[in-house]
């Protein structure tokens, strides 16, 4: 048992930093934008398909393989600036101040042509390019092999949430963020562009789980039906961390990361379910998750 405590741990943090990625993202969106914005999966599998596509592509042309690490940031931020202002400027905007149960049912639409247009785009075939993870090898600890590329996962998603925490209380954009977060009332009638930082956090929100989804690619690939997967699951992390709360979503990564290895090592007909019995459970003791609060309504 001791043996398969380090490999459970490193399985487990990998899988949370590729969960923390899309669930970061939609956190974010919601506790700037307060838009519950069910199209972000897609957004996550889109990442996948242009960073395997590129990549592949990259490879084929008999160009260093090396390349293909800048590829996935690259295609991650390819994403973001076509789709980002593009989505937001056009429908996200439109939902401002709307119920929650119209801002699903457009944002669900939305989800669905994307979905539609990722398979006119890419086919209905997986795409797969493991060049990175390969490149990148295994390391063997104590007579196990972990791959690096793992590791490497492990390191971004922690440098993200350092990057975030600081942004947000270190730089001018993430005061002014902070601040339309606090009160957006306030903060527009003291001259604050609030379109401006709406479109800025919504793109970043869209890099985030293209980014998820771009380094997912190595590992396993893309295919029709990743974004409903996705956003389900996101859905769950940043419920059990608490909407809008950045170390919460990190958080509840990990506690869903642990959840879905150990029910895989253990219990793999069970592995489909267990991270939404966690929500479950957390939900019915804290209801508005581990790191949420109640807040005034106002009406």
């Amino acid at each position: 048992m001791l043996d398969a405590i380090l490999p459970i741990m490193v399985d487990s943090l990998a899988s949370a930093a590729l969960i923390f990625f899309v669930a970061v993202g939609l956190t974010l969106v919601f506790s700037v934008l307060r838009v519950l914005n069910v199209a972000h999966g897609s957004f996550y599998s889109i990442g996948a398909y242009v960073a395997a596509s590129t990549c592949l592509w990259l490879v084929s042309s008999g160009l260093s393989p090396w390349l293909t690490f800048p590829m996935l940031i690259l295609s991650a931020v390819l994403v973001a600036a076509l789709l980002g202002p593009l989505v937001e400027a056009t429908l996200i905007r439109w939902t401002f101040g709307k119920s929650e149960a119209v801002q699903i049912l457009i944002t669900f639409g939305l989800f669905l042509i994307l979905e539609d247009l990722q398979r006119i785009v890419f086919g209905v075939n997986s795409l797969a390019q493991d060049t990175p993870m390969q490149l990148l090898g295994s390391t063997t600890i104590g007579g196990v092999a972990y791959l690096n590329y793992q590791l490497l996962l492990i390191a971004l998603a922690i440098a993200v949430v350092i990057g975030l925490r600081l942004m947000l209380a270190k730089t001018r954009i993430g005061r002014l963020l902070t601040a339309v977060v606090f009160d957006r009332e306030m903060a527009l009638s003291v001259g604050i562009n609030t379109n401006r930082l709406f479109l800025l956090a919504f793109t970043l929100g869209v890099f985030l789980a293209a980014l998820g989804g771009a380094l997912a690619a190595p590992t396993s690939g893309a295919a029709p039906g990743l974004g409903a997967e996705t956003i389900v699951l996101a859905f769950a992390v940043a419920a059990i961390g608490g909407l809008g709360q950045i170390e919460g979503a990190a958080l509840a990564a990990v506690i869903v990361g642990v959840v879905r290895v150990l029910a895989i090592y253990f219990a793999p007909s069970l592995e489909a379910v267990a991270p939404y019995v966690v929500m479950l459970v957390v939900l019915l003791v804290r209801p508005y998750g581990l790191f949420g609060t109640t807040q005034a309504r106002r009406i």
